[in-house]
């Protein structure tokens, strides 16, 4: 099992990976204490095909904002794309940070930080897979 990490501005062009699910504590701890406009990453199962040479089949989005002690996940593939489903109780349009990148998300999509861990072990377990430990909903339902 290896996957690409991408979520520091040094090494956008040449990934960390993760090799087992013994390194996600690592990350997660790393997104949350590190550079707060680093706190999205981007994981690419290197088991799943790709479309074309460097160009995954699929993306994986994670991010943890330290200030509110949430998160929020991700998923894209030939089925669609989706985003965690958060509660009433959490933010509209929280924005997080790819190397620096801002992305914002739709409403209520922060969940509870050790679903976002949960949610890194299993897609890297399965092999890629969407997780189910995430509750989901579309992440773009108009289009």
């Amino acid at each position: 099992m290896r996957a690409e990490l991408r979520y520091r501005e040094d090494r956008i062009v040449e990934p960390d990976y993760l090799h087992s699910v013994d390194e996600v504590g690592v990350l997660i701890e790393d997104l949350l204490t590190g550079p707060v406009h680093q706190n999205l990453a981007q994981i690419i199962h290197l088991d799943r095909p790709s479309m074309m040479p460097e160009w995954p089949d699929h993306e994986f989005l994670i991010g943890v904002d330290r200030a509110v002690q949430l998160g929020v996940v991700a998923f894209a593939d030939g089925g669609g794309s989706v985003i965690s489903a958060g509660g009433p109780e959490t933010r509209n349009a929280p924005v997080y940070y790819l190397a620096g990148h801002w992305t914002d998300f739709s409403d209520r999509v922060e969940i509870s930080i050790d679903i976002v861990r949960n949610a890194v072990e299993e897609f890297l377990a399965s092999g890629g897979k969407r997780p189910t430990c995430v509750p989901w909903k579309e992440r773009f339902p108009d289009g």
